[in-house]
């Protein structure tokens, strides 16, 4: 598994693999901050789903879209994978839903 950081002190964003479809937390305040951190932990994230499921990953709103940032990252970091943009959220995040293929 990637490891998005190597600060002791940014509890990464997944502890094990998901055999199931989940949701990946990417807005917190250290990800408004840090943009590329919202990449490696997303990037942490679709390595730890499980094909034929997916994740969603919530990221912050301070970043705008984030088929303007992320969406290159992980094409160019995975294969066999299929980008969605679901809806922004209450609170002012973005959705995107990253299916992995079997």
């Amino acid at each position: 598994m990637r490891n998005s950081s190597a600060d002791p002190d940014i509890e990464p964003v997944t502890r094990r693999e998901h055999d199931v479809s989940w949701s990946a937390n990417l807005e917190k305040p250290r990800h408004a901050a840090d943009r590329d951190l919202v990449v490696s932990q997303a990037e942490d994230a679709v390595e730890a789903t499980a094909a034929g499921t997916h994740v969603n990953l919530v990221t912050h709103g301070d970043h705008g879209r984030p088929e303007n940032y992320l969406w290159d990252e992980l094409e160019a970091a995975f294969e066999g994978i299929d980008l969605e943009y679901v809806d922004r959220c209450g609170c002012g995040g973005h959705v995107t839903r990253v299916h992995v293929s079997e």
